[in-house]
């Protein structure tokens, strides 16, 4: 017998930004996201949420502290919708570039790619089954 664990209920990644004001209006005005909230004078911290899933974005003190795993096309944040098809057209209406269009994968999602200003990877999928 084990210990019996908690039921996860949901996870929020962090993210190092070179620009606290620059990443809220990305992932507000560009990704839906709403609602943020911002601390410390000047404003060093934010936390922007879409649907209860939250991302918090925290300024870097220093540029080496943001390391992206994008620019090696790994993915920093995957993010689960219900139709991804109209997710890209919602970026597209928005003016986000598609780093990578639709795509069918072996795992049964469609998946599309976006590439935040600090170069950080967004992978949006939904079941393609």
């Amino acid at each position: 017998m084990g210990i019996e664990r908690q039921r996860v209920t949901g996870t929020s990644p962090c993210l190092m930004v070179s620009n606290l004001e620059q990443s809220i209006a990305f992932y507000c005005e560009k990704l839906g996201f709403a609602e943020p909230a911002v601390w410390g004078e000047p404003p060093c911290f934010a936390i922007v949420n879409r649907n209860e899933f939250d991302v918090m974005l925290n300024l870097a003190h220093a540029p080496d502290r943001i390391r992206p795993n994008g620019p090696d096309g790994a993915w920093d944040l995957y993010i689960r919708v219900e139709d991804v098809r109209a997710e890209a057209e919602a970026l597209r209406a928005a003016g986000v570039p598609l780093d990578a269009d639709l795509c069918d994968t072996e795992y049964h999602m469609t998946e599309i790619e976006v590439v935040d200003p600090d170069g950080y990877r967004i992978c949006f999928g939904s079941p393609n089954d």
